[in-house]
């Protein structure tokens, strides 16, 4: 995926830069990763050493495409799709996380604006589907934003702050692309 700069929503002095993570940026990752409103609004678990997250980043998401947006150099998102294989290489799974910090900047927009346009134009991807839990109203709603539809719920999914709580299993579905006469 090449980079891609997209201007902020928001009244930022800095562009956003949406570009491929790399091993370099596990300290990053790991820190966005750690930070408490991450922890809570995610399916993660926090916590996770950069030695960890490469880890797990080398190890899960091999097949995968795994982004980070970063704003005046510093890496504040990521976001990943870990692409289903054989019979389901058409499907994609979604995650994301943004920086505390940086909530309602434009950052989520951007990561999945470069994950979808690569999904689709890239790797052929005609499903991504993504769990998240049902109180996160402003990732839903961005979800929303880029045409994932509720697909179900799931009572008692994960446990966060000792409870267990409920999530919604939503995905984006897209038509197959026709074939142009030449």
């Amino acid at each position: 995926m090449k980079e891609e700069t997209l201007q902020s929503d928001a009244a930022l002095d800095n562009r956003i830069t949406v570009r491929a993570l790399e091993s370099s940026d596990m300290d990053a990752f790991a820190e966005i990763m750690s930070l408490p409103g991450v922890r809570r609004g995610t399916l993660s678990v926090g916590y996770r050493s950069p030695e960890q997250l490469k880890a797990w980043y080398e190890r899960r998401l091999k097949g995968g495409v795994n982004v980070c947006a970063s704003i005046g150099g510093r890496v504040v998102g990521h976001a990943g799709l870990e692409v289903h294989r054989p019979s389901r290489a058409h499907c994609a799974h979604l995650g994301l996380a943004v920086h505390d910090a940086y909530h309602g900047c434009g950052v989520g927009t951007a990561l999945l604006q470069g994950l979808t346009d690569c999904a689709d134009a890239s790797l052929g991807l005609r499903r991504i589907d993504l769990t998240v839990f049902t109180d996160n109203a402003p990732a839903i709603a961005l979800y929303r934003k880029f045409g994932f539809v509720e697909e179900g719920r799931s009572r008692g999914f994960a446990l966060r702050d000792g409870i267990l709580t409920d999530v919604l299993h939503m995905a984006r579905l897209v038509d197959a692309p026709r074939l142009q006469a030449i």
